[in-house]
């Protein structure tokens, strides 16, 4: 698979959760109290045995604690660096009742799971071939985690994916402060190498390969393809240069290197987690300014809390409950009028100029499970395709995973879903060959 370019903006950024050494991953395993009930494992979309992967780091038995978290999660090394445990692991563990420090978790598996690629240790092994074949549409974590769940279940696999490279949001979108393009190439050449997977980059559903030629090309299909382009708020000036979707501009800065020596001050529009990501990279490459324009109130705000907090500690303004109406300049951004609205949402008849060199439009993707609305038995509702607990659709032998059908969660509850996908595609390939 292709690999991202050297020199590229996100490499500017270092980790904002650094690493444990050995004496700080001991210290931290040996505080956990290795629930028997643990609710931190019920709060893992994946449900790692988390008391287990931490008790075998604390005995020193890093090979068995990498086990543990890949057996329940292929992209456990990925989730370490990204995943919200704040609202999820960590946020449920015991002691946050007891008025201590939580443990950790994440920090933990980081550790597990990069010692064991720095080893490159393998715990898996493609199965038995089954003799059939199953097309994977979106090269991102649901399909990654279908694909090499059904490889050890002896079925072979083809990944179609219209970018030059793998990976998906961990790959194009995921903060660069949480984990870097490369690194998330490294989780794919690791996922790949159990063998039998075929990649196909470049390659579009429905403009270079048809659902008909894909259906009797492979005996079952997953659709993974995550979620759609950049929204726009339909308003005059929106084509003006500078301003970007925000998803756009974090897979530019991803990927290419990218020039703000001329951007002074910049404005996100939005107030979800996407809004914050591109308020804090904007900051930590270096602009001046940057202020979040958001309809709501701070306190609801979609974006987690915890990573505002920190937005706002790197210099972060902000403006609640205004919308803008007109991106203005003469063929380049130069302002953007914001009107003010009271606590329904309803313009007050208020409004203000903001100078602006730089506009990035974070108010949610569009939903692609619409690829999937003309097939007959297929039910998508506001874009999100319908499936069943183990992600059949109403279509026979057609799955589907990840942000398409979530409506657009974390990377674990795409990895999540894959690997249950992926075990209702062995059952109704084993009923097949009966």
């Amino acid at each position: 698979m292709s690999r991202p370019p050297e020199q590229r903006s996100e490499t500017r950024f270092s980790d904002f959760k650094h690493a444990y050494n050995e004496a700080q991953a001991l210290a931290e395993a040996n505080r956990c109290l290795y629930c028997e009930d643990a609710p931190c494992i019920q709060a893992c979309p994946t449900s790692i045995d988390i008391p287990e992967f931490i008790r075998k780091i604390a005995t020193g038995n890093l090979k068995g604690s990498a086990r543990t978290i890949f057996s329940s999660n292929i992209l456990g090394m990925s989730c370490a660096r990204v995943c919200p445990v704040e609202t999820l692991c960590v946020g449920d563990c015991v002691f946050n009742a007891m008025e201590a420090p939580p443990i950790q978790i994440g920090k933990l598996q980081r550790y597990s799971t990069d010692i064991a690629f720095d080893k490159e240790w393998r715990f898996f092994e493609a199965g038995p071939d089954s003799g059939q074949s199953v097309g994977l549409i979106g090269g991102g974590p649901a399909s990654l985690a279908a694909a090499h769940e059904l490889r050890r279940l002896g079925h072979a696999c083809t990944i179609y994916e219209k970018r030059s490279v793998l990976g998906g949001l961990n790959s194009t979108g995921v903060a660069p402060y949480k984990m870097k393009a490369d690194r998330a190439a490294d989780e794919v050449e690791w996922v790949l190498a159990i063998g039998g997977i075929d990649v196909q980059l470049g390659v579009e559903i429905g403009k270079d390969v048809s659902w008909a030629d894909l259906e009797s090309e492979h005996d079952a299909l997953f659709f993974g393809a995550g979620l759609g382009p950049d929204r726009f708020l339909k308003v005059d000036g929106e084509d003006l240069s500078g301003v970007f979707g925000a998803v756009d501009w974090i897979e530019a800065m991803k990927l290419q290197d990218l020039d703000l020596a001329s951007v002074r001050s910049a404005v996100v529009v939005g107030g979800g987690n996407t809004a914050v990501d591109a308020v804090r990279e904007l900051l930590g490459l270096g602009v001046p300014k940057v202020t979040m324009v958001y309809r709501g109130d701070e306190a609801k705000m979609s974006g987690y809390q915890h990573e505002w907090r920190e937005a706002k500690v790197e210099g972060a303004l902000s403006i609640w409950r205004g919308v803008p109406t007109a991106f203005t300049g003469s063929g380049k951004l130069e302002s953007i009028t914001v009107a003010a609205l009271n606590a329904d949402k309803k313009p007050t008849g208020e409004a203000s100029a903001l100078p602006a060199d730089l506009a990035l439009l974070a108010i949610g993707q569009g939903k692609l499970g619409d690829m999937l609305g003309s097939l007959d038995g297929v039910t998508v509702e506001w874009g999100r395709v319908v499936t069943a607990e183990d992600g059949a659709t109403g279509r026979p032998g057609l799955y589907a995973g990840g942000d398409a059908a979530n409506g657009g969660k974390e990377v674990v509850n795409a990895a999540a879903e894959g690997m249950r996908a992926a075990r209702g595609i062995d059952a109704y390939l084993g009923g097949d060959r009966g």
